[in-house]
């Protein structure tokens, strides 16, 4: 009896895991979208105040995730991955135009560039947002849909 109900119990957890990590590539997408956000609102910042050497303040700022290493290869002079399964070919080629503006011009053609960006770059982060929280609740309920029909077919 025991033994049957910890099967029960470590089917329905598995299934509800395989529900969680299908839902991951949602939740990547969300954390590059405001990454990406927060770096064009702070670099807007830096260039109408500070005006730091770009590659001081890009070390100043922490990113993680994917969005993160296409930073440090920004940095070390190699280019920026993107090449990311949860993007888009248009979203690509927006984030890698992003980055291919930074440091390039005078601060009036950058500003107007990354400001223009600003209201796109919020509809992507507002939009993956609602996305992974969707995506998200429904893969990890169909996880334990899927792990409760299992027991049932067990039992």
């Amino acid at each position: 009896m025991w033994l049957k109900l910890i099967v029960c119990g470590l089917s329905i957890a598995f299934c509800t895991l395989l529900g969680w990590l299908a839902a991951g590539k949602y939740r990547a997408r969300r954390s590059f979208f405001a990454q990406a956000y927060d770096l064009n609102e702070k670099y807007l910042a830096e260039l109408e105040y500070r005006r730091a050497p770009l590659t001081e303040f890009l070390r100043s700022c922490k990113f993680s995730g994917d969005f993160g290493k296409a930073v440090e290869n920004f940095l070390s002079a190699k280019p920026p991955l993107f090449d990311l399964d949860y993007l888009t070919q248009e979203e690509r080629e927006e984030v890698r135009s992003c980055f291919s503006q930074l440091g390039r011009g005078d601060t009036a053609a950058e500003l107007g560039f990354f400001g223009g960006k600003r209201a796109s770059l919020l509809d992507k982060k507002n939009s993956s947002a609602k996305e992974a929280a969707e995506r998200g609740e429904l893969y990890t309920k169909l996880g334990l849909l899927a792990g409760l029909a299992f027991v049932i077919l067990i039992v």
